[in-house]
């Protein structure tokens, strides 16, 4: 039998990328108590997160709002940890001299099915060939010639300018313009349900304090999260960091629940998200009265 006093280890699965980074330094450094949980990190690529997600293979997870539906009998989303784009987003970019034309007419690269940004290309642009592709690798092969364009997400939304692309859709803007303001849900914290109630409450204080201890020391977070932005300068690390990891990061806000409910009953309309899901049934634990 284990000791009341033994510290229970809870596996948190992010991204690879700054802003997850940045949002997990206090937890991943231990910059404050946690109780009886010791926390550990998975860092995997979001499409591999969602596979994870999907398997139960993970307490805490980040993942794509779009793969969300099919866990959330699962896993309660948290109130905190969004990543949203206010007016910015995933983009589609080529080569220069490429037109609008030749991209649909081609293969685009995106970083994974369930991802929200191949849903939100889903949505504006309808049917279109493509290929899956890891995301560190989409602008370095339309530079080579191999995909004529690609759906950037990470802080390739900033550097794609060093590879002198062209942008041909920026989906936070499409989606800001046709929702009245909305922001664009792109990903989520998730729990697991069967941790119990008391838990999942717990860690989603806990992951809410390791978010608001970044956003106060942001140049030790910041110094942190420089480790897997694959090279980015400090200006470009700190303009990505702070696009996804603001106060909307502590709480969605009732706008951004909505545009959550919104965007995926959207994806049930083109047939890319399960019809049978309730989307009055999300659970957004954390969220102020």
């Amino acid at each position: 039998m284990a000791l009341n006093n033994e510290r229970r280890k809870i596996i948190i699965g992010h991204s690879p990328d700054p802003d997850d980074a940045f949002m997990f330094h206090a937890l991943t450094n231990e910059k404050f108590p946690t109780g009886n949980i010791e926390y550990q990190h998975k860092l995997m690529d979001i499409e591999s997160l969602n596979g994870l997600a999907k398997e139960e293979s993970l307490e805490v997870s980040a993942v794509s709002i779009h793969a969300y539906p099919e866990i959330a009998h699962n896993y309660a989303l948290m109130n905190c940890g969004a990543s949203m784009g206010e007016g910015y987003g995933p983009m589609i970019v080529s080569k220069k001299n490429i037109t609008l034309e030749d991209v649909k007419s081609n293969v685009i690269a995106i970083p994974g099915i369930k991802t929200s940004a191949f849903l939100a290309l889903r949505l504006c642009w309808g049917d279109f060939e493509y290929q899956v592709v890891p995301f560190d690798e989409i602008i370095p092969r339309i530079v080579s010639g191999e995909f004529t364009s690609g759906l950037i997400i990470h802080e390739g939304q900033l550097t794609y300018k060093d590879s002198d692309l062209d942008v041909h859709l920026n989906l936070g803007e499409w989606w800001n313009e046709i929702t009245g303001g909305l922001p664009l849900p792109l990903g989520g914290n998730v729990v697991k349900k069967s941790l119990g109630m008391k838990m999942v409450e717990q860690i989603t204080e806990d992951t809410k304090k390791s978010i608001q201890y970044a956003l106060e020391h942001p140049a030790e977070a910041l110094e942190f999260a420089k480790k897997w932005g694959r090279g980015i300068d400090d200006t470009t690390n700190k303009e990505f960091v702070s696009m996804y990891v603001n106060q909307r990061t502590i709480s969605y806000g009732e706008d951004g629940r909505e545009s959550i409910r919104l965007f995926i009953s959207m994806g049930q309309e083109i047939g890319l998200i399960r019809e049978d899901f309730d989307v009055s049934s999300i659970e957004f634990i954390g969220a102020e009265a």
